[in-house]
């Protein structure tokens, strides 16, 4: 009866009732994994999202990445040595960088890729610029500024002149000259640094490469980019077609690349919001491996020809509670009537800091991380991971305690907020489970205190979601951060600081954070770092610009004839996704 009530799911939903237990391998030329959301963008100088950043690490190569599940040691790519200062290739004061490059290397249009490919794809990731996008990981390093503009969007002076003593090129060698000496730059450049064609850029209407163009590129909007839905790289795979309508990417296996081929001949990337589907996919051998969150962990037990791959570490703050310290009311249907009577909130609502306060006693940290995530974290003290030096594992945190809550809430705005009440949306990005879980109980805990308090729950495809985010449309949004590179600045600077990636959007900024995060991003003595880092989370408690909530460990679910996985907690969309060049399937 089991067995025919599972076969007849499987047919409502379209798919076959092949083995419901274990059997010879399934298309075993294609791995398919099935997430919950679609791509941002191709285009590796936007990106800046680990569903796109997934699919660009395996269309594109990178001059060196992690060896396997090391998030220390560096194995050679487009380059042939990693350098260091013990081969001569980074200079006595740490400034300056020699990259040989490897020779005889083909992008996916079949011409070979030249050192100024690589130069010219430097350059573009740093000069496009986009708003709280990538572009400060090569920036700061480089030229010494996490932005090419000013307070006013205006674009600072000498920043191509700059960009030019930076990036050079010298024979067969990319030479990369610092602004000051910075560890973390060859992890930085193991992600964040894809080499694209820059003949096929031009042919195609992107930037030429000339000062006299680049300004008309920089910050520009994500479709004008002819990388947005296209790529010529020359990493494992290729593109052969994203359908953005059904949310589904085609790679093919790229024949001409310059180590041997991958053992996988086709990757399909599928995002389906619902986990039901998702489930009966795997079960019937129609997807390889399925993004699921802890609170489904249950629910994947004991399926056959299934395998759970638990308690993996991560490199993460996820999820985190943002607040909007100025929320753009035009054409926004998550603030209501924009006003503070009752149907709705003020642009300013969350910069009041009783506001603020009042929502993180509200939330329930200890039932959260025990019922929906299985007891599998603790309750995160900051923005620095446990897994990072500079944590503070002893730094205060906000609990559960309606009684200051409310009292936070009676004094927001000179009691205006208790007297009147509010009404908003907070939305989700559709299909990702702990993050609707933290908006239903933000909702439940703190209607409770008041009958005049309406918070509405909105679930929200993910390209959608971003955009609301990026134009500082939602009140509230639920997100989270993935190391770019294993290094306690990578959360501190897009978490905290002013020209970090989420601050903007929030409208938030804290001169003395920001002067702790720049202080310590140059500190080279690690018990000072570690000092300046207590005191940046000290400080980052008492501001409450977001809510953090717990550091988790996570898990993988994957058939078991699935082979050639490794996990690495830096690489994009981990351990759901993965690097597909090293996976097959037996």
């Amino acid at each position: 009866m089991i067995r025919l009530m599972l076969c007849a799911s499987l047919s409502l939903a379209g798919l076959p009732c092949a083995a419901l237990a274990a059997g010879p391998v399934k298309n075993p030329d294609t791995y398919t994994y099935v997430t919950i959301s679609d791509a941002d963008s191709m285009d590796p100088a936007w990106a800046y999202d680990s569903a796109s950043d997934l699919i660009i690490l395996n269309v594109y190569d990178t001059l060196w990445t992690f060896d396997k599940g090391s998030t220390e040691k560096l194995i050679p790519l487009l380059a042939t040595k990693i350098p260091s200062k013990e081969n001569g290739l980074i200079s006595p004061d740490g400034k300056t960088y020699t990259i040989p490059l490897r020779k005889g290397v083909k992008f996916h249009d079949g011409t070979l890729m030249t050192p100024e490919d690589v130069r010219y794809s430097i350059l573009r990731f740093m000069l496009l610029d986009r708003a709280a996008g990538p572009s400060s990981l090569l920036l700061e390093p480089l030229l010494g500024e996490p932005t090419t503009r000013d307070e006013a969007d205006k674009i600072l002076p000498h920043v191509w002149e700059d960009a030019q003593r930076a990036v050079t090129v010298r024979g067969d060698d990319l030479v990369l000259r610092l602004k000051r000496p910075y560890a973390p730059i060859l992890s930085i450049l193991a992600t964040w640094a894809p080499v694209l064609s820059k003949n096929w850029a031009i042919a195609h209407k992107d930037w030429d490469g000339t000062e006299a163009t680049w300004t008309a590129f920089n910050n520009s909007a994500k479709e004008q980019s002819p990388f947005f839905e296209r790529e010529d790289g020359t990493g494992p795979f290729k593109l052969d077609r994203w359908d953005r309508r059904t949310q589904e990417f085609l790679l093919e296996r790229w024949d001409g690349y310059w180590r041997a081929p991958a053992k996988i001949k086709y990757v399909v990337v599928k995002g389906v919001n619902e986990f039901g589907t998702r489930k009966l996919m795997l079960m019937a051998g129609d997807a390889d491996a399925i993004y699921a969150d802890r609170p489904l962990w249950s629910q994947l037990q004991g399926l056959p020809g299934v395998k759970i791959i638990d308690d993996l570490p991560t490199m993460e703050n996820d999820p985190v509670v943002f607040f909007t310290y100025k929320v753009n009311t035009v054409g926004n249907s998550y603030t209501g009537s924009g006003k503070l009577d009752g149907d709705g909130i003020p642009p300013d609502f969350f910069a009041d800091k009783d506001v603020r306060k009042g929502f993180a006693y509200a939330f329930d940290y200890k039932d959260f991380i025990g019922d929906v995530l299985h007891g599998k974290g603790t309750q995160a003290t900051g923005s620095i991971p446990a897994s990072m030096p500079g944590h503070n594992p002893h730094q205060r945190t906000y609990h559960m305690d309606m009684a200051k809550a409310a009292a936070h809430f009676k004094k927001a705005f000179g009691g205006q907020v208790w007297e009147k009440g509010f009404h908003f949306t907070i939305a989700y990005n559709s299909g990702n489970m702990p993050r609707e879980t933290v908006c239903q109980i933000i909702k439940r805990n703190v209607e409770s205190l008041n009958p005049k308090f309406k918070i509405d729950v909105r679930s929200v495809e993910w390209p959608t979601f971003l955009d609301a985010q990026k134009d500082s449309k939602l009140p509230i949004f639920v997100l989270g951060w993935n190391a770019d590179y294993p290094d306690p600045h990578n959360f501190a600077f897009p978490l905290l600081h002013s020209k970090g990636d989420y601050p903007p959007y929030q409208h938030f900024k804290d001169p003395e954070m920001d002067r702790i995060i720049e202080q310590a991003n140059v500190e080279t003595n690690p018990a000072k770092r570690k000092q300046l880092y207590y005191k940046l989370q000290a400080l980052e408690y008492e501001e409450v610009p977001h809510l953090n909530l717990v550091d988790e460990v996570r898990y993988r679910t994957q058939r078991d004839w699935v082979k050639g996985w490794v996990n690495n907690p830096v690489f994009p969309d981990a351990p759901y996704g993965s690097y597909f060049y090293t996976l097959y399937k037996q």
